[in-house]
């Protein structure tokens, strides 16, 4: 029997609901099961109903998308978010990943003042996977600048890949906010990459979060390369969508960032009708079908000042 032309690939794409920002958790849940994304990322913040695991349930359930993983509460907004502790809210994450079916937990390393939290964090977090079945993926972060100064905000390394995880999460956004090689970060986690956040970046001083294919990030070419790997974790959308004027263009955004993923991961999956990706010029990959647009200005994607 002659292979298929394009064979689904394994990998699950997500949308997380901060994406939707300004708007709230339950808009995610409508807009994920509308575009057809298949999961979302729950990220927990000040919206009272991303840490209500009962009310998460019923949207899953109404909507019928899956929550596929639990973004922990670690952004300079959310400090107060389920208890001043950070193993607290960690514990509560867990919990909460286990209760809705979520495989995965995405964490970010400590900010530096948290100095405790910090030198226990990596021994910490080997602990709390032992525990559970859920993945403790923790996420690289960035150098925050600011015009010719730099400030190392998070222990015990922004560039994860420094310390030992059993799981990671790769976010491009971040990669291009730390003017770091992504697939050689990629290369360095290895089989050890448990979780993607699907962003693009140009290199800027701020946390970009663009549609994938907007900026220089290599969004194509690490999708091919998950595709051939045969990656069985999950690829989430996590963009900024606050400068969008309206709720259509917000959701033609969050559909042109879906369609991205699922050409790329499906164009080099065994028995795929393409090859790889070819760039075309700065900011662009072949199929991506999206104009160089700049949103600017961080929402709760990651750690927006107060």
């Amino acid at each position: 029997m002659a292979e298929p032309a394009v064979r689904v690939p394994d990998a699950k794409v997500a949308l997380s609901t901060a994406s939707v920002y300004p708007e709230s958790t339950a808009t995610a849940f409508e807009v994920a099961a509308r575009l057809g994304y298949d999961g979302v990322e729950v990220m927990v913040w000040t919206d009272p109903v991303s840490q209500d695991i009962e009310a998460l349930r019923r949207l899953s359930d109404y909507h019928q998308v899956p929550i596929l993983a639990v973004h922990a509460p670690c952004l300079l907004i959310t400090q107060r978010v389920w208890s001043t502790d950070p193993w607290v809210k960690l514990r509560r994450a867990q919990a909460a990943a286990e209760k809705l079916g979520a495989t995965t937990v995405v964490v970010h390393p400590p900010f530096r003042w948290q100095r405790q939290y910090a030198r226990d964090f990596v021994t910490g977090i080997w602990r709390m996977a032992d525990e559970t079945d859920v993945r403790f993926a923790v996420e690289n972060m960035y150098p925050w600048r600011y015009k010719d100064r730099e400030m190392l905000a998070y222990a015990p390394e922004w560039d994860v890949t420094k310390d030992d995880y059993r799981h990671f999460t790769i976010d491009l956004s971040h990669t291009a906010t730390a003017r770091t090689d992504t697939l050689a970060m990629v290369d360095r986690m290895g089989g050890r990459l448990g979780h993607v956040h699907l962003a693009d970046g140009r290199g800027s001083a701020k946390d970009e979060h663009l549609v994938p294919g907007r900026g220089t990030q290599p969004c194509a070419e690490l999708l091919e390369r998950l595709a051939h790997s045969g990656y069985d974790g999950h690829v989430v959308i996590e963009v900024n969508t606050r400068r969008a004027m309206s709720s259509a263009e917000r959701e033609a955004d969050l559909a042109e960032a879906l369609a991205f993923a699922r050409l790329h991961l499906a164009a080099a999956a065994p028995g795929g009708a393409t090859g790889p990706a070819r760039s075309t010029g700065p900011g662009r990959s072949a199929g991506s079908g999206g104009s160089a647009r700049f949103r600017g200005s961080a929402g709760p994607t990651e750690a927006p000042r107060p």
